[in-house]
């Protein structure tokens, strides 16, 4: 497909000047939820093409910024154990336990290992057979099919030697806690365009209706997210809130059965922790009972603990949407890039990292 379209510059100053005309003034927060919707608003410039009053929020997108402390924990004691191969996807390398990181364990002789796919992990443990394999998987319902699939192919061959430590995430239950949330005061919602592909955009119906809240479903491109946020703003200004896909081109209404039904076959939904919001009910996903035995925690008997966040560490309140990336003390001082105190600077997709790369100009 030619997206040169979606980036056409006619195209985003007459949508540019349809926002302004249709924006009633005051202050208007929309959310996004995607953390390739945070690096696309940052890498465009489109927060200083927007009226003054038009905040566009970045919410609990990133898959690995949201994963709790205690996840990261318990990988680093499992990767401190001899024999134990723990994989997982790159940004997770960097980011800070309350001791250390996996990319440290690495350095200091465990073996970690980064994969593209989790499927990677099963010929590489059937080469092994005598060590362990796990993976350390966090993510969104857009990766999650894959862990899925990944459990089911290591149940097919029999493997004894490889587990998981399961810390996905499912979207609708955290825009449930946000659209109640009273210090935040969410006015639209940007929502996700790779979810979406698997849940449907129907998902965010209950989303609207409940809480009477614009849900528009974008993709990546500037023009996807501008048509997107102008659909926002004008069902403000008319009173509206109704769900809107404008990523027609890939997201149904249905999503994608397939994805869904391998998803339900092999994990159920369980109240889970988030980084800075703390416990959501029915926000995780855990292994269904005939595959508990891939379950590294039960495996190992590793004990999820609580763990605060570094001291000055605000990515819960950014990652809610309370606070921009810099009105974090420790932002572009005591926490870069080349050494991130909070997970939002180290993920590609973190607010922190997006903010810190192109700016934030309001």
């Amino acid at each position: 497909m030619d997206l040169a379209k979606f980036r056409d510059t006619e195209y985003v100053k007459n949508l540019i000047d349809k926002l302004y005309a249709v924006y009633p003034g005051g202050k208007i927060n929309v959310m996004e939820v995607c953390g390739t919707h945070t690096m696309a608003i940052g890498s465009y410039g489109l927060r200083s093409l927007v009226p003054e009053g038009l905040r566009l929020l970045s919410g609990p997108g990133c898959p690995v910024c949201v994963t709790p402390n205690s996840i990261i924990n318990a990988a680093v004691e499992l990767a401190l154990i001899p024999d134990i191969v723990v994989t997982t996807f790159g940004d997770m390398m960097r980011v800070p336990g309350s001791e250390k990181t996996l990319e440290v364990c690495k350095a200091e002789g465990a073996d970690v290992r980064v994969l593209y796919s989790p499927l990677d992990m099963i010929e590489m443990a059937e080469s092994q057979l005598n060590k362990n394999f796990v993976f350390i998987s966090v993510g969104f319902e857009t990766t999650t099919p894959g862990i899925a699939l990944t459990v089911l192919e290591a149940k097919r061959r029999n493997l004894k030697n490889v587990s998981f430590i399961c810390s996905n995430r499912l979207v609708i239950p955290a825009l449930r806690i946000l659209s109640e949330a009273e210090d935040i005061n969410i006015d639209g919602f940007l929502c996700p365009g790779h979810v979406s592909v698997i849940i449907g955009y129907g998902a965010y119906e209950e989303i609207s209706e409940r809480y009477k809240i614009p849900c528009v479903v974008a993709g990546f491109e500037p023009v996807d997210i501008l048509m997107a946020v102008y659909e926002i703003v004008r069902q403000i200004a008319n009173n509206e809130s109704r769900v809107v896909n404008s990523y027609g081109r890939v997201v149904t209404r249905e999503g994608n059965i397939e994805a869904q039904r391998v998803i339900e076959k092999v994990f159920v939904p369980a109240d889970a922790e988030w980084r800075g919001i703390g416990v959501i009910p029915m926000s995780g996903l855990e292994l269904r009972e005939e595959f508990s035995e891939y379950d590294a925690l039960k495996k190992f008997k590793i004990e999820l603990r609580d763990a605060p966040d570094p001291p000055g560490c605000r990515c819960g309140d950014v990652l809610k949407g309370v606070l921009l990336p810099p009105e974090c003390p420790l932002f572009g001082k005591k926490c870069k890039p080349e050494s991130p105190v909070g997970p939002c600077m180290v993920s590609s997709e973190g607010s922190c990292a997006a903010y810190y790369k192109y700016g934030g100009a309001e």
